[in-house]
């Protein structure tokens, strides 16, 4: 394998290690979970002479050269050295080699005399696609986030308000003057987070900002790992939006994707000439949905890669949490996959154990490190325990999205009210299991692209009704338990699906339903992050009561919203069809005067203005099993919200 000694100096390079032997114990075990400390490019002063230290893994080459403009892409110039201790990592450090010098690794394998130029798996900045060079570079910044930093568990806790406001960073404002180009991460810093702030949401999520060479794949097929996208700007510029964000108050999550990543030849795949980061077999280490590759998660050095890249957002860029992209594919060994088509475990099941046993290990890794942070899991099936702790058999994420909500109001809103009747338990169906995960509720970017349309264009009736059905369904997704996750465009009610390479269409708030729709939804975030009952109890059944689930003749639901203060609750009543009901009765604990909070009908929403003004009394008479009663307006397709006075 090359040059055993590690010590011989190889042409222009000077030998040099940034690993100790206990380093690469933990990297041969699986168990480095910083490795980007080690791998990668980095800029050092070495005796008094600056320049790079490489080093990257390649256990099956014979000659490792790094290659690049400052040596005129020769590979006989610097080539690496092999480390003595098996580990197939290639090292050295090469002076005068500074940030902005662009380079790839040469690699001459051992398996059918392939010669390969790959970019850095490691490299904190690449070139802009579709060049595929990587970038030596300095992420040293100095951070003004303290302050938020220092209070982040307060703001990521599990019984505090979470409400998500989702982003395609390359299609969120678009500039119409300058060639349609996207806003940089610096202009987003101005723009996106004041958007953010005024609209009253918690955090912000970013489909994935890690550098992908096929703008079209919105970021979900990483060969860049380490790097923002340079599309928008460099490292620091992406630390500064970040940055930004926390001095406004509003934690930042970034999607993150474990499960699969592209064929480019650039890339992870084929790395030193055979299958390094994927699994071998094709029957587990190809993804027929998306025609990538499967990372191989038993292998202990890429379960130290990806732990590591996990673990280097959170400390590089202080992200306050992970969104975790499709993890029912990698739960699952028959995943999208025929009989015969993939090979069980050695139970014979179809669970992938060694998937199971690495978003474990992540989860608490990163728990263990950055216990204020979050883990989220996008898992669409009835996979048990998902965000419950691994200690009882969970596999220790913090949250996980609730598809099956999703799926089902969206379908329930998109049949004519006159039908809705006969479909009650569509709309409540959700109540029988949200409280056995901690439930985010999405209204994601996948609902809103390959056909199905915008949100509002699944609504039905005639264009007041549409909206009326919009602000109904947010309102009924701000109050009901668990915490919230909005796509870009639909907190204004955007008319067409989302398209990648197009702005949010800003010109409709020019129009009163549109404005109407944002003043809505910022309305909605003041309620959730002011009332103690939205949030407190979210992921409990002792913070959620039916008054009444059953009147499915009038499509009407009531229910009660319940936080650490028994006394200090919410009434929900919800109005699915377009009948308002005028003294609408139903039954409550207390005799306590009440007041309308909220409504969704109000004519500042572009409602029809159908509101209960004043104090509304409670009667001494039983009512759905409860001692009292008292009587509403309520408005059509429209929910209010009670309070004790």
């Amino acid at each position: 394998m090359g040059n055993q000694s590690g010590n011989t100096s190889q042409a222009g390079v000077i030998p040099h290690s940034l690993f100790t032997d206990f380093d690469i114990n933990l990297f041969k075990s699986g168990k480095h979970f910083r490795l980007y400390e080690k791998l990668g490019a980095h800029v050092i002063d070495h005796d008094g002479q600056v320049g790079t230290y490489f080093a990257v893994w390649a256990p099956n080459a014979h000659k490792v050269s790094v290659i690049g403009g400052f040596n005129s892409w020769n590979a006989e110039e610097h080539v690496l050295n092999v480390r003595w201790d098996s580990s197939g990592i290639w090292e050295g450090f090469i002076p005068g080699v500074e940030p902005g010098n662009i380079y790839k690794y040469k690699i001459f394998s051992n398996e059918n005399g392939q010669v390969l130029e790959k970019g850095d798996p490691f490299a904190t900045l690449w070139e802009v696609p579709p060049k595929t060079a990587s970038v030596v570079w300095d992420i040293n910044y100095e951070w003004q986030d303290k302050s938020w930093m220092e209070k982040r568990a307060e703001h990521n806790a599990l019984d505090k308000p979470f409400s998500v406001y989702e982003v395609h960073m390359g299609s969120w404002k678009r500039k119409f003057d300058q060639g349609n180009e996207s806003l940089s991460y610096v202009e987003l810093a101005d723009e996106l987070v004041d958007h953010v702030k005024k609209t009253g949401f918690t955090h912000v999520e970013f489909l994935p900002v890690m550098e992908h060479p096929f703008f079209g794949s919105w970021g979900y097929q990483i060969t860049g790992y380490f790097a923002p996208s340079s599309r928008f700007g460099t490292p620091q510029e992406f630390m500064l939006l970040v940055d930004k964000f926390h001095k406004a108050g509003i934690g930042v999550i970034l999607d993150w994707v474990p499960s699969h990543f592209p064929d480019d030849i650039f890339g992870l795949i084929n790395f030193d000439g055979t299958s390094l980061y994927e699994h071998a077999d094709p029957k587990k280490g190809f993804h027929p949905d998306w025609e990538s590759y499967i990372f191989n998660y038993g292998r202990n050095e890429v379960r130290s890669f990806l732990i590591s890249n996990a673990i280097f957002w959170l400390d590089k860029y202080h992200v306050d949490g992970l969104r975790v992209d499709a993890v029912a594919s990698m739960l699952y060994l028959d995943y999208s996959r025929n009989e015969g088509e993939w090979i069980p475990n050695q139970h014979g099941g179809r669970e992938n154990l060694e998937a199971i046993s690495l978003l474990k290990e992540l989860n608490e890794e990163i728990y263990q490190s950055f216990p204020s942070a979050q883990t989220i899991a996008e898992e669409s099936t009835a996979w048990p325990m998902v965000s419950k702790p691994t200690f009882v058999g969970g596999l220790g994420f913090g949250m996980k999205w609730m598809m099956g909500w999703m799926h089902d109001t969206l379908e329930y809103f998109s049949k004519d009210p006159i039908y809705r009747q006969f479909h009650q338990n569509d709309i409540t169906f959700s109540l029988n299991y949200a409280f056995t995960e901690n439930f985010m509720l999405p209204l994601s970017h996948d609902e809103v692209v390959h056909g199905k349309g915008a949100l509002i264009e699944r609504m039905p009736g005639d264009e007041w009704q549409r909206f009326a059905n919009l602000r109904l369904l947010y309102t009924y997704m701000f109050t009901h338990p668990g915490t919230k996750l909005l796509f870009m465009g639909a907190e204004i009610g955007q008319t067409s699906e989302w398209k990648h390479d197009h702005s949010v269409e800003w010109h409709l708030l020019d129009h009163d339903p549109h404005k109407g729709v944002l003043q809505l939804m910022t309305d909605l975030n003041h309620l959730y992050r002011s009332e103690p009952a939205l949030y407190e109890l979210g992921f409990g059944s002792s913070g959620f009561e039916w008054i009444d689930l059953s009147d499915h003749t009038n499509s009407v639901l009531v229910y009660i919203r319940k936080g650490h203060n028994p006394d200090e609750y919410l009434i929900v009543a919800a109005n699915f069809t377009p009948t308002p009901h005028q003294g609408y009765r139903f039954g409550v604990h207390a005799n306590k005067n009440w007041k309308e909070i909220f409504n969704s009908d109000d004519k500042k929403y572009w409602g029809s203005g159908l509101r209960n003004k004043g104090v509304i009394k409670t009667k001494k008479e039983a009512c759905h099993g409860r001692e009292y009663a008292i009587s509403i307006d309520l408005p059509p397709l429209a929910a209010v919200v009670l309070k004790a006075k």
